[in-house]
């Protein structure tokens, strides 16, 4: 077992997920990999049709961590500038002064991001990956924690854009709700407005404890049987088997550090195989591209490939 401060931190964990459920119900698997995702230091693209609880997840993820939340609407017509910031003359001043945009928020939700044009959604890039953006020759550091969750509508839905292979590389998980079960809805249908119940939520932990959180996550072990499945894993991506091209080096250890998130949340300092296989489709099917002809999704041939790669 892990040492008993992270015991303790496991047991908040599921505390969280626990509160995050009775919000968005039917969900905790989902809740799970959005919680082990901020674990891991990443962002979080959820793909679904309007109205399953997208932007209801993201705003109950943000109350319960005590996090600063922002929800920026992406459409045709958003500018890089209304989500970074500008600078504006202040004759008060005599100088311009730099009013920041939504960007510099702990949790941004990027409400439909694939509803923004290309440029628009470019200018996320240098925020999810270096944890800062460059406005007018300067380089400004976003907040700590700092957190993407996109939601994008399916790519066949009017107005879309699909987003390009480095944005969509730089979401460590991909995940999809989905409609709720019998149960589930009929609890929305007899409950009140979800969105403004998540407003009532205490939060389970501050920005300090995660920032521990994620500091913990490092510490959890991948001994070398694991990194040697892994790498069986990868080696699979790359050989044509399955996709047209593989794996990355960041995408192999982007697999590691979520799975190190999940075995934190159990309450074990090691990771097992299962971590990975139960990661393994949300954090790299949406960068891969099925063979021709395979028949099959990118999450379907992620299983495949899972069920033909023995653990050694």
């Amino acid at each position: 077992m892990v040492p008993r401060m992270d015991a303790s931190l496991a047991r908040q964990l599921s505390r969280l997920v626990d509160q995050i459920s009775t919000i968005v119900v039917g969900k905790r698997p989902q809740i799970e990999d959005a919680v082990a995702c901020l674990l891991a230091g990443g962002h979080l693209l959820i793909e679904d049709v309007p109205g399953v609880g997208k932007t209801t997840l993201a705003h109950a993820l943000a109350v319960c961590l005590g996090l600063d939340f922002r929800r920026v609407q992406f459409t045709a017509d958003l500018m890089p500038s209304d989500l970074i910031g500008v600078s504006v003359f202040e004759r008060g001043k005599d100088a311009f002064v730099f009013h920041p945009g939504p960007v510099f928020a702990q949790v941004l939700l990027a409400d439909e991001i694939n509803r923004a044009g290309p440029k628009t959604q470019s200018a996320l890039l240098e925020a999810m990956e270096e944890q800062q953006v460059s406005v007018e020759n300067e380089t400004r550091a976003l907040p700590r924690p700092f957190f993407v969750i996109a939601t994008q509508n399916p790519s066949d839905q009017l107005g879309t854009y699909p987003l390009p292979e480095s944005q969509l590389d730089r979401f460590l998980l991909r995940i999809t709700l989905g409609y709720p079960d019998r149960a589930a809805e009929r609890a929305l249908l007899t409950g009140g407005d979800r969105r403004q119940a998540a407003l009532q939520l205490d939060p389970v932990l501050c920005a300090a404890d995660l920032l521990a959180a994620q500091q913990a996550v490092l510490q959890v072990r991948a001994a070398e049987p694991l990194l040697d499945y892994l790498q069986a894993l990868i080696a699979a991506s790359r050989s044509g088997t399955w996709f047209s091209a593989g794996l990355s080096p960041r995408a192999g250890m982007a697999v590691l550090r979520v799975a190190r998130a999940r075995a934190l949340m159990a309450g074990r300092d090691y990771v097992a195989p299962d971590d990975v296989q139960a990661i393994l489709p949300q954090a790299i099917a949406h960068r891969l591209q099925p063979v021709p002809g395979a028949g099959r999704g990118p999450i379907e041939q992620v299983q495949a490939m899972v069920e033909a790669t023995p653990i050694p």
